[in-house]
């Protein structure tokens, strides 16, 4: 899950919480934050300048890489396309 509100930087912000309730092992909550940073550095160019807060929910450590990296990169896509709606809206 990632929320997000508009900033005047030119260029996102992340922020990551993955609470120790929601995935146990630090092992588990280290690989999301560094598939989730790698995954911004990655599509940084393409992302609008918005922070963006991303929340780790329950059951996440059970996804492999590869599927955490497909729904990372769709919420990518939606957070564009959500961005881009928002603004066509205010003007």
């Amino acid at each position: 899950m990632a929320l997000a509100m508009p900033n005047a930087l030119g260029h996102p912000r992340l922020g990551l919480i993955v609470s120790k309730k929601n995935v146990r092992r630090a092992v588990d909550r280290n690989r999301f934050k560094r598939l989730v940073r790698e995954s911004v550095r990655l599509q940084q160019d393409r992302l609008p300048a918005v922070d963006i807060v991303v929340l780790a929910k329950r059951g996440v450590q059970e996804l492999d890489n590869e599927t955490l990296h497909r729904q990372i990169h769709g919420m990518w896509r939606r957070l564009e396309r959500d961005v881009r709606n928002a603004s066509s809206i205010t003007t």
